[in-house]
């Protein structure tokens, strides 16, 4: 039944207008960075904004003083913009089945632009939690729309590097913030208090410019979405199989345009073209694919890599550095997620997304586990950076990007933008969860005991892949949903 059509696009190979689909995937993939950027240029900032804030206060403890913070409002600080997440992937999903995958993309590129700008010059705490979660919105809106585009316009062949060109800017985004905070960033004097931090440059502009500098790259990203063009499988959908057809020409010729838009066809039932219900989503053959995106979603971040972003100062501060090599060792972790990322842009279509998702949680647990260990003996310095960048260079390879390219893929194309949507909704859930615990996990059992309990949890991760996700590399959208449903 899907022989013909496969097979004819893929003779179509050298027809492929390989310029064109990399460039629309770039202007996609810019969600993607500014997901990353705005996401971790928190974890620089935070040292100075919270005694800016009143978070961090000084406190006097056996004759000596010491930083103390809040570590509910410091939670909070770090895990409010998860709400803005939740609420744009919950929107996104709605509004780009109604609207358009273009439209949503080119509104959260404005949404980063106006939020970054006023959380940097926030003047209460109140203001920076509203304008942090609106930043969110736009991530939750990024980390959606994105993936979501770049699998519904990239050939079959080119799916997996294409989407996990999504999770590459991502990473670039990071590691652009974190080179940025520690430029901008100047020298903290050893002992400095509280005070001290919240009167110094850093303390009053510094942090504002770490938060602001994301407006840049969001008004690249606004221009250039007004350039590519609407999804195919979303104009098909709609009821504008010609309009597709015309995109798909562009992006492989006029025979695999053919091809490509009757496969589309074939899998979306006329009597709901233009309408998803939400029961659809609870029908017995989509229930398991809903599952395992939804596990999926859950494992990449209970995985607890995103704290060593986000609480990276906490972490390497009870290690035994400073302010200044902790900022240097935070640039090391991004350039290490970054060039492992670029492994996994090679390797996705080649060795699969089961095999690269199985390793990474195997590595994950290893590094956790060291991680715990060397906080249960006490080990400062070196081995504990050595420990983060294993555990964050397994990551790069294997949940991070892999878990954007199968929730991106597993789903009909009749519900597929409803259903990320509820897939990523849940993933933010789980980050929410992740970030805002940390910090009362790691005062209630330990910093070591918090990291072995995520060791755990990618134990399970790897059994739950094991036996439950299927293969998805080089087959189209429409066969692996004949694959799955059926």
């Amino acid at each position: 039944m899907i022989t013909a059509p496969q097979t004819q696009t893929s003779t179509l190979k050298a027809e492929y207008n390989f310029g064109y689909i990399w460039l629309i995937s770039i202007v996609a993939a810019l969600g993607g960075l500014l997901f990353g950027w705005d996401w971790v240029v928190i974890g620089g900032a935070k040292e100075f904004f919270e005694p800016f804030f009143g978070i961090a206060s000084d406190s006097v403890v056996n004759g000596h003083s010491t930083i103390v913070t809040n570590a509910n409002l410091s939670g909070w600080a770090n895990s409010c913009a998860l709400l803005g997440c939740l609420a744009g992937s919950l929107l996104t999903g709605v509004l780009s089945d109604k609207f358009g995958r273009k439209r949503l993309l080119i509104f959260a590129a404005f949404l980063f632009a106006a939020s970054s700008a006023l959380t940097g010059w926030a003047a209460t705490f109140h203001q920076f939690i509203l304008w942090r979660i609106a930043g969110g919105v736009a991530i939750g809106m990024a980390s959606n729309l994105s993936p979501l585009y770049i699998a519904e316009i990239s050939p079959a062949q080119m799916r997996g590097r294409l989407v996990s060109l999504n999770q590459l800017t991502i990473v670039i985004g990071i590691l652009a913030a974190q080179l940025l905070n520690m430029v901008i960033t100047r020298k903290v004097p050893a002992g400095a208090t509280a005070a001290m931090i919240a009167q110094s440059w850093n303390g009053q502009f510094g942090w504002r410019w770490m938060f602001t500098l994301v407006a840049l790259p969001s008004l690249l990203f606004f221009l250039s979405a007004f350039l590519v063009p609407e999804s195919p499988r979303w104009l098909v959908k709609n009821g504008l199989p010609d309009r597709a057809k015309q995109i798909l020409a562009r992006i492989g010729g006029d025979n695999y345009a053919s091809a490509e838009t009757e496969n589309i066809r074939q899998t979306i039932a006329a009597e709901e073209i233009s309408h998803v219900r939400l029961a659809d989503l609870i029908e017995p053959r989509l229930l398991k694919i809903l599952l395992i995106g939804c596990g999926l979603a859950v494992l990449q971040q209970w995985s607890g890599i995103n704290v060593l972003f986000n609480y990276a100062s906490n972490i390497f501060d009870k290690a035994g550095f400073g302010v200044n090599t902790t900022l240097l060792f935070i640039v090391i972790t991004g350039v290490v997620n970054a060039a492992c990322t670029f492994i996994a842009l090679g390797t996705v279509d080649r060795w699969g997304r089961r095999g690269l998702m199985l390793f990474g949680c195997a590595g994950i647990a290893a590094a956790h586990i060291l991680i715990g260990l060397a906080y249960a003996l006490r080990l400062q310095g070196i081995a504990v950076l050595l420990f983060v960048l294993a555990a964050i260079g397994c990551y790069a390879m294997s949940l991070a990007p892999v878990t954007w390219v199968v929730i991106s893929e597993i789903f009909p194309n009749r519900i597929r933008g409803t259903a990320i949507s509820v897939a990523v909704s849940v993933l933010w859930i789980a980050c929410f969860i992740l970030t805002f615990t940390f910090p009362l996990l790691e005062g209630a059992i330990g910093t070591g005991n918090t990291f072995w309990l995520y060791a755990v949890i990618c134990v399970l991760g790897f059994i739950f892949i094991r036996f439950k996700l299927p293969e998805t590399k080089n087959k189209t959208l429409e066969q692996i949903e004949k694959e799955l449903v059926n």
